[in-house]
């Protein structure tokens, strides 16, 4: 049945039926995925090259997606390994910016896009494939990322985006699939839908999308226990930091993506980082989500804190200005935007001296910083303790306070600010 009735193709970059030979997939072996597969071949008589591209995720088995894929028609499948390359150079940003978009979330699913995008484009030339396509929806923030990252990369390719054309429910892809033989773990009777990589793990759908329910954890977590169900007793994690970028855990040097892999299981174990979030999505959209992300909420918190011990009080306050730009920005498919490179000349910029150890507290899904350390520390006891010392002159401070009250101590009787207020 031919679903592309209503939809109509309006941008340049969309490709259409004729036009090409063959078609990138991207693969991730799910529903979507897998009936696009199968739908694409007989839609767009074309050759089918399924791409699986390795983050970290820990649900699948991707030698199993790979033969699922040739099983289901296509010519090749390739399962690229980026999970260094995601952590050495996407990760490692996120956590000078202490990644934080509207409240905690991490960004696990905007990053990711970068790195599938940016490997795509590569898988693409090698196949010479005029055209990449993507499972993101029409009411998606996905579809604005991988187009707008894809044609950024190499503005030669095109794409396709079937979930938007062909007009079917998840129903009608479950009845899709059951008729062409394609098999799939979801069943009409299981809500939740995810997307997954060693940053975090989205949950969508069901009693989650409803913001005035009330989301049955134990049935939607994937990584984590429930902060009640987690162990009574704390655990101490030590981490390890060079110019703002982990390196060690609990003494022992590791690259970064072993350090993020370690920080989810243990901080899963106590139920940390799972997050409720109301998330405004580029389309205009208000949903809800629930994030599992243990790795990336220790490792942002110990560098937030470390960072704040080794920077000035403006510099903190800069900082957070450009963080949460830096989130949106990362949020809203713009990382190839020129901005993006000046935000993170900043970064690394404040990050160089973001060097020490920080021991990070987990307990009943709270992860504390308790401790920490640098040759950086802008910390002196002798001038914080409360302790008499003479280090600090505090004959000095009556004719501060003088000085720095003045201007506010002349307005307010100048203007009479008391009795306007008390008009009001």
């Amino acid at each position: 049945m031919n679903h592309t009735t209503t939809y109509k193709k309006i941008a340049s970059h969309e490709a259409e039926k004729g036009e090409f030979d063959t078609c990138l997939l991207l693969y991730s072996g799910g529903l979507d995925t897998s009936v696009m597969l199968k739908w694409i071949q007989e839609e767009y008589e074309c050759t089918v090259i399924a791409l699986t591209i390795d983050l970290g995720q820990t649900a699948d088995n991707l030698e199993e997606i790979k033969q699922k894929a040739l099983n289901l028609g296509a010519k090749d499948a390739i399962v690229y390994d980026a999970k260094d390359e995601f952590a050495d150079i996407l990760l490692t940003e996120a956590i000078k910016a202490n990644a934080d978009y509207q409240g905690g979330y991490a960004l696990s699913c905007p990053l990711g896009r970068v790195m599938i995008a940016k490997v795509a484009v590569k898988i693409a030339k090698q196949y010479n494939c005029q055209v990449i396509a993507h499972g993101s929806t029409g009411k998606g923030n996905d579809q604005v990322r991988f187009e707008g990252y894809i044609t950024t990369l190499d503005p030669t390719l095109k794409t396709i985006a079937p979930v938007r054309e062909w007009g079917m429910g998840r129903d009608e892809e479950i009845e899709y699939a059951e008729k062409n033989n394609i098999p799939v773990k979801q069943k009409k009777e299981s809500p939740y839908s995810y997307d997954e990589n060693m940053w975090g793990n989205t949950g969508e759908g069901g009693e989650i999308e409803n913001p005035e329910l009330i989301p049955p954890l134990p049935n939607i977590l994937q990584w984590c226990v429930t902060p009640e169900n987690a162990p009574n007793e704390p655990e101490l994690l030590d981490i390890g930091f060079e110019k703002g970028i982990p390196v060690s855990v609990n003494g022992e040097k590791k690259k970064l993506s072993d350090i993020v892999k370690i920080c989810n299981a243990i901080g899963a174990k106590h139920g940390v980082g799972v997050i409720h979030l109301i998330e405004d999505r580029l389309v205009g959209l208000k949903v809800r989500g629930v994030y599992e992300q243990p790795g990336a909420t220790i490792l942002i918190e110990a560098h937030k804190k470390l960072e704040k011990l080794v920077s000035t009080r403006e510099e903190n306050e800069l900082k957070t200005i450009l963080d949460n730009k830096w989130a949106y920005l990362t949020y809203a498919a713009k990382w190839y935007d020129p901005v993006m490179y000046h935000i993170h000349a900043y970064l690394n910029s404040q990050n160089k001296k973001v060097t020490g150890s920080v021991t990070v507290k987990l307990q009943k899904g709270v992860a504390t910083v308790v401790s920490l350390s640098s040759p950086y520390s802008l910390f002196n006891h002798n001038l914080a303790t409360f302790n008499k010392n003479p280090t600090f002159n505090q004959n000095a401070s009556a004719g501060f306070i003088e000085i720095y009250n003045m201007a506010q101590k002349t307005a307010y009787n100048v203007y009479n600010f008391e009795k306007e207020l008390d008009t009001n």
